[in-house]
């Protein structure tokens, strides 16, 4: 396998990591984290200006991208800079339009491409427990068109999405994945009832209600009762995100410790010379290093199909939940009590590492999927 990017995704990169340095410094980032939206409309446009978004697209939707390491490269810089942002709404939807949308729902990836359009991927329900298939709100036919009821809880930035990427079942039992539809619904629509709060790692998420809300017959995206297939598909596209979003952060909060250690003196020499602390930071380091090959893995398989690719991509969401749980709590011992501090960007590292792991399933969670794919296949 060849772990070189090309040339277009190392400017890519460089690109994207120059103007978070520049533009998207700590204290920047903190103040969008914790305004009343959670994230910077003027700053959103500028990035997707740099044409960002259009990275997770090829060029068939009008993106110059669309592979794994595309991804890749984007969420490891932005996991750098701690952007809060709504990248990866925009990565699930939009590969899910792109996967099974018609013409008409195809052209909204172009909106969002150009950041005049924001979308909100509202899968999870309260009591699913990151069950893919666990869907309980109904949609049932309405002349022509639909109807929808139900709840949808920590949908991202679901307060100022344009439109919402809303799962329902159209038939099958609470737990079947035959069944699942897929629908495009206006946050405005009628019976839409948004509830947003904050997330403890910055930025806001809503808990959403659908109130009997009608929707055209062209809202559904794709087949009726087929949602299943595209939701793999997409999510594998957020699990490649999340785990390189970990891989970012976590460089960033063992440069840190690094520089901790080197500078803060204890019995008047530094306390990176005490054996003891630097055991557990070749730990760090090693463990973080299994992280990005993991990573690397989930990038590579995201393409393809069948177990071959769930398993990477559950092998890697495990990885980066176990390690960045691990790399968070170090990294704060070893700085002591300031390391919990929130003037500390360390702290707002730590905090988004442990919120990745109850992204999209947490450890425990793609442990078990892990497991029962491998049963399944053997």
């Amino acid at each position: 396998m060849d772990f070189q990017h090309t040339e277009d995704r190392r400017m890519l990169a460089d690109t994207l990591n120059r103007f978070i340095a520049e533009q998207y410094g700590f204290d920047v980032r903190d103040r969008i984290a914790r305004s009343q939206e959670g994230f910077s409309r003027d700053m959103w446009q500028r990035f997707c200006e740099l044409g960002i978004i259009g990275a997770f697209f090829d060029e068939s939707m009008g993106g110059f991208g669309g592979d794994g390491f595309d991804v890749s490269v984007v969420f490891e810089a932005l996991g750098r800079g701690l952007v809060v942002e709504p990248f990866l709404d925009a990565l699930i939807v939009g590969r899910a339009l792109a996967h099974a949308g018609n013409e008409r729902q195809r052209e909204r990836v172009a909106s969002m491409i150009d950041g005049t359009a924001i979308a909100a991927f509202a899968h999870d329900e309260p009591g699913s427990h990151y069950e893919l298939a666990r869907v309980n709100t109904r949609a049932t036919r309405h002349g022509e068109g639909w109807k929808l009821s139900g709840a949808k809880g920590v949908v991202q930035q679901g307060a100022h999405a344009d439109v919402l990427l809303v799962s329902a079942r159209t038939s099958g039992g609470e737990f079947d994945e035959a069944g699942i539809s897929l629908f495009i619904v206006p946050r405005d629509a009628q019976g839409v009832k948004v509830r947003g709060h904050r997330k403890i790692d910055g930025g806001r998420v809503a808990e959403i209600s659908l109130d009997d809300v009608i929707l055209d017959a062209d809202a559904l995206v794709g087949k009726e009762g087929e949602g299943y297939a595209t939701l793999t598909h997409a999510i594998g596209y957020g699990l490649v995100a999340l785990a390189s979003e970990a891989v970012g952060a976590m460089d960033v909060a063992k440069d840190h410790t690094l520089e901790y250690l080197r500078t803060r003196k204890q019995f008047g020499v530094p306390i990176g010379a005490f054996q003891a602390l630097q055991h557990r930071m070749a730990d760090v380091l090693l463990e973080i290093e299994q992280a990005r090959s993991a990573a690397i893995n989930a990038a590579a398989a995201v393409g393809g199909s069948g177990v071959a690719r769930e398993r990477a991509l559950s092998a890697a969401k495990y990885s980066v939940g176990r390690i960045g749980a691990l790399v968070a709590e170090e990294s704060i011992q070893m700085h002591g009590g300031i390391g919990m501090t929130w003037e500390l960007p360390l702290s707002h590292y730590a905090k988004r590492l442990v919120m990745i792991d109850h992204q999209l399933g947490d450890e425990d969670h793609h442990l078990a999927r892990y497991i029962a794919l491998g049963r399944a296949a053997s």
